[in-house]
């Protein structure tokens, strides 16, 4: 089950090349999920995350962004999958979502874990399905 990105963009976990700032400008002003975060706190998350950064492979400019937390043993949870709006339905974020699946692949994780309001289809297109059984899971903290 191979994804690859689209002809001209890139996928790297390399820190230095996330641009921190715009990350924190999609996140705090356009996401639904993390409006109103600060940017100590995406500098946080940054720093105790796997980062992944989509690029256009000629400018370098970034262009998509997923993290994920994981103990690299058991269990992964990805979050904060973002698109940069010029750059949608051109496959980056399937692209992007099968980069880090197959990046945790070697892990052998029990499982990897994410939550979405609106992109179930992006997700299925690289092997994630709805929970067997959504009673069993509960969450500490805001809904």
């Amino acid at each position: 089950m191979s994804q690859e990105l689209p002809d001209g963009y890139e996928v790297s976990t390399d820190p230095a090349r996330l641009d921190a700032a715009l990350i924190h400008q999609w996140l705090s002003l356009d996401s639904y999920w993390a409006r109103g975060v600060t940017r100590d706190k995406v500098d946080a998350s940054l720093a105790g995350s796997l980062n992944f950064g989509v690029y256009d492979s000629v400018s370098g400019a970034q262009l998509a962004y997923a993290r994920v937390v994981t103990d690299r043993a058991t269990f992964a949870w990805l979050c904060d999958v973002y698109v940069a709006p010029a750059a949608r339905g051109k496959g980056i974020g399937t692209g992007l979502v099968a980069a880090v699946r197959d990046h945790l692949a070697p892990y052998e994780l029990r499982r990897v874990m994410l939550a979405t309001a609106d992109a179930h289809a992006v997700y299925a297109k690289v092997g994630f399905e709805p929970v067997a059984e959504p009673a069993k899971w509960m969450i500490l903290g805001r809904q």
